[in-house]
């Protein structure tokens, strides 16, 4: 119990900015990713052979260099764009500069969930929004998109959950947030009761995004009506 006071005492404070900071990286740079993951699904959906916008060979051609992007290990990753992340930061340290590597990491990560999600979409659908005479953009933003808002929100949950693991990644070289603070506090100076607080913060904040995600898309399936 006594342990219990001290750590809340001592490090409350720290662990709520921690808590703060995590959120911050994980929401801004999966913000971010969708801005570029998004319509990188859609291109790879429509573009793909019997799509509304087929381009084998342009499909082909940007499903490799999507598959390249995701196999880097984001740790890896991380390292290599120090430069890009520097042009655009302004620095390679802080919460703000690890939202580079996790937006350039998650997008392509989420560029293959928005295609799975597009493709759940019964192609019936499509050719009766193209006989009643919607053409490519109406179908991909009133079709396409709008259909699948219960898969997209699911894949949001799961873009979140693996954005939020990797934050305590950039954490460990100095970007902060809680993997920052069970690097420094629970490893270096060997605070096991810091390290089980900040495992327990972050098994909340999973159990927590799940949670809300799964009643929001319940709640947007037409089938659940």
């Amino acid at each position: 119990m006594e342990a219990l006071t001290e750590l809340f005492t001592k490090y409350g404070p720290l662990l709520w900015e921690g808590t703060l900071e995590t959120l911050y990286m994980t929401i801004v740079s999966t913000f971010f990713a969708y801005v570029l993951g998004l319509p990188m699904g859609v291109l790879l959906t429509v573009t793909k052979r019997g799509g509304i916008a087929e381009a084998p060979r342009f499909n082909a051609v940007f499903g490799w260099f999507v598959n390249i992007m995701r196999s880097i290990p984001f740790i890896i990753l991380m390292f290599f764009i120090i430069p890009f992340t520097r042009f655009v930061a302004g620095t390679s340290i802080g919460a703000t500069a690890a939202l580079v590597p996790l937006t350039v990491s998650a997008a392509p990560f989420i560029a293959r969930m928005v295609e799975q999600s597009l493709e759940e979409i019964d192609p019936g659908v499509l050719e009766a929004a193209a006989c009643m005479g919607a053409d490519k953009w109406q179908i991909i933003t009133r079709v396409l998109l709008v259909e699948s808002v219960p898969s997209l929100l699911r894949g949001l949950s799961i873009s979140l959950i693996t954005i939020l693991g990797y934050t305590a990644i950039t954490g460990s070289v100095g970007a902060g947030g809680l993997g920052n603070i069970a690097f420094r506090f629970g490893y270096q100076y060997y605070k096991q009761s810091v390290m089980y607080a900040t495992i327990i913060i972050i098994i909340l904040l999973v159990c927590i995004i799940q949670t809300i995600f799964d009643l929001i898309a319940r709640k947007a399936d037409k089938r659940n009506r």
